[in-house]
C-alpha cells in the first residue's frame, strides 16, 4: 500500500493515532496526532437506542456524528458532518473487508484491505484519501490513520470509526 513512502512534491499527509479496540458506547477516547497532541475526541453516547459516537474537536465542538442504522438490510453506519451525510455499508460481494461509502453531495468512496487488522485504504475517484495501518505507531493497541493533503480529516476519521464499529464487537 505504500504506507511509508517519501514525498518531495508537496505537503505531507497528516497522521492520527487511534485505539485498536473501538470504545464501547459510553466510553470516550482522544484521537492524537503523530506528535501525541490531542486532535479529536471520540465520545461514545450511552443509553441510546442505536450505537452512537460523536467526534469532537479540541474545543469540545461536535464535528461529526457516527450512528448505527438499525433495521437496515445490511450493516450500515450514518455519518453526519454539519449538513452533509455519508453512509458506510459493507460491500455485498467479495470478501468482508470491503466497504462502500455514499457521500451526499460528493464523490462516493470505498475502503478495502484487511479491515479487521487495521491495514486498509480509503479511496475516492482520484485515488487514496486515507490509509490505515498499525505500522506507524509502536504503542500496543493503536493504529494510525494517514490522511492525504486536501482530504477531509473529519470524514476520514469518522469513516474509520464507522468501519471499526461494523467490523468489531463494540459493546
Amino acid at each position: 500500500m505504500g504506507l511509508l513512502r517519501h514525498r518531495d512534491d508537496g505537503p505531507a499527509p497528516t497522521r492520527y493515532r487511534m485505539q485498536e479496540k473501538l470504545i464501547s458506547v459510553g466510553d470516550d477516547y482522544w484521537v492524537e496526532d503523530e506528535g501525541g497532541n490531542r486532535a479529536y475526541k471520540v465520545d461514545g453516547k450511552a443509553l441510546r437506542v442505536r450505537d452512537t459516537w460523536i467526534l469532537k474537536d479540541t474545543s469540545d465542538n461536535d464535528v461529526a456524528t457516527i450512528r448505527e442504522r438499525k433495521l437496515s438490510v445490511r450493516d450500515a453506519m450514518t455519518i453526519e458532518i454539519g449538513d452533509r451525510k455519508a453512509v458506510v455499508k459493507r460491500a455485498l460481494v467479495g470478501v468482508r473487508d470491503r466497504f462502500h461509502i455514499e457521500v451526499d453531495g460528493g464523490a462516493d468512496l470505498k475502503a478495502h484491505g484487511n479491515v479487521v487488522d487495521h491495514e486498509y485504504e480509503i479511496e475516492g475517484p482520484d485515488g487514496t484519501i486515507a490509509q490505515v495501518s498499525k505500522k506507524w505507531f509502536r504503542v500496543r493497541d493503536t493504529y494510525g490513520v494517514e490522511v492525504e493533503p486536501g482530504a477531509d480529516p473529519v470524514l476520514a476519521l469518522a469513516v474509520t470509526v464507522a468501519i471499526d464499529a461494523l467490523s468489531h464487537d463494540h459493546g
